[in-house]
């Protein structure tokens, strides 16, 4: 008797929004829809008028990674930069308390799964970033009173909000609220339409969602987008004047990594500023073993550098094994990451549990609630390259 296989019929749903914070009408049912958000272009729904200076977006080219999916205390993950006021939080938090400006924070707590009153205090422990990846994120316009969601594709140099968990939360310059993308990130179709054009220099390989910490960060460990040997710690919920520098060039070693499981093994290397990476459409289970490292053990990295880790397998969680890479580069050109381990330019460790299997932070005081509100599309059960669709020819952003 031939077994059966229930092959489920997916469909993505088809959503409108607008350009810069927002985005246009997009399609296909063949992969998750999102739309384009290019650095610098003005949102025609946002929550904050972006005329008033409330963020700066930044000219950065996006760093490749080796891995879609990529935890909140990732080394490398996000920039920082000189200039202390890449977001101005005291004027979104002046916005969003007052009474004439209720319905919108309303709408805007909502999203975040707060209680208006408890918008000051979660204001407080967010720190501004600079994207140094093309990110997705689940984005949201506000249109006719209230908080419209659609997956999005942010690019590097944007300016966001994050919370302590290094989960994207809002974004600088039109204040929209953001929330994790819970698509495939590897089966996406983007689309570039209502004044953002390709922006040079994306690639399928610059694409990342984020997840959050497996704990609360103390402080963010970032890299200067102007200096790539330049590091920045900045403690959580300051907006950079509070900031301390170090040396990116730094190198350590990898840790000899066989035997232990995905989960040791990345905190090994997150605790020593170096970026986890994997093969495959998503990370391996955390019980998953593993048998080598790319580059191997006592490899030399910079901060911030990849080493692609290879499992045999896992016992729980349906791990795979993942090969390394071994044509690609052990890490991007100039690529540099924070450092959270100890030594005498490092932090110590602030995140030292295995990385949570969902997006759920702790509570909605400190981190809320990661269930956004309805999405704009539904998973698809195979894998597909990604795939875009412009609606402009391809121009270089500036």
């Amino acid at each position: 008797m031939v077994p059966r296989i229930a092959v489920p019929l997916v469909c993505v749903l088809v959503v409108s929004g607008l350009g810069g914070c927002g985005g246009g009408a997009v399609g296909g049912v063949h992969a998750f829809a999102v739309q384009a958000v290019a650095a610098g272009v003005p949102s025609l729904a946002p929550f904050f008028d972006e005329k008033k200076g409330l963020g700066q977006d930044a000219t950065v080219r996006s760093m490749p990674v080796r891995g879609s999916l990529q935890q909140g205390d990732t080394p490398g993950l996000y920039g920082g930069t000189k200039k202390p006021t890449v977001c101005d939080v005291a004027r979104l938090k002046r916005f969003l308390t007052d009474p004439a400006n209720r319905r919108k924070a309303v709408a805007w707590s909502d999203v975040l799964g707060l209680r208006t009153g408890q918008i000051p205090g979660y204001l407080d422990r967010l720190t501004p970033v600079l994207l140094r990846h093309d990110t997705l994120v689940q984005n949201h316009d506000y249109e006719k009173g209230k908080a419209t969601p659609y997956n999005s594709l942010l690019q590097s140099g944007i300016a966001i909000l994050v919370d302590a968990r290094g989960e994207p939360a809002a974004k600088c310059s039109c204040g929209n609220p953001l929330r994790p993308f819970n698509g495939d990130a590897n089966r996406i179709s983007v689309k570039f339409a209502d004044g953002t054009k390709k922006w040079n220099g994306f690639a399928a390989s610059s694409v990342v969602a984020v997840r959050p910490a497996p704990r609360k960060m103390e402080r963010l460990v970032l890299v200067d987008v102007g200096d790539p040997n330049r590091g920045v710690r900045r403690p959580v919920g300051t907006t950079g004047r509070s900031d301390a520098a170090f040396d990116t060039r730094t190198r350590h070693p990898v840790p000899d990594l066989a035997g232990s499981t995905f989960g040791e093994a990345r905190r090994q290397l997150v605790s020593g500023g170096l970026a986890v990476g994997y093969a495959g459409s998503a990370p391996p289970s955390d019980d998953a073993r593993v048998i080598a490292s790319d580059p191997p053990a006592g490899t030399a990295l910079r901060f911030g550098e990849y080493v692609t880790v290879s499992v045999a397998g896992a016992t729980s969680g349906g791990g795979t094994s993942t090969p390394p890479d071994p044509t690609g580069p052990t890490a991007p050109t100039g690529s540099t990451g924070p450092p959270t381990s100890s030594g005498p330019t490092l932090e110590p460790p602030t995140s030292t549990a295995p990385p949570p299997s969902t997006s759920t932070p702790s509570a909605p005081a400190s981190s809320p609630a990661s269930e956004p509100p309805r999405t704009t599309s539904t998973p698809v059960t195979s894998s597909a390259p990604l795939t875009t669709t412009p609606t402009t020819p391809a121009t270089t952003e500036t």
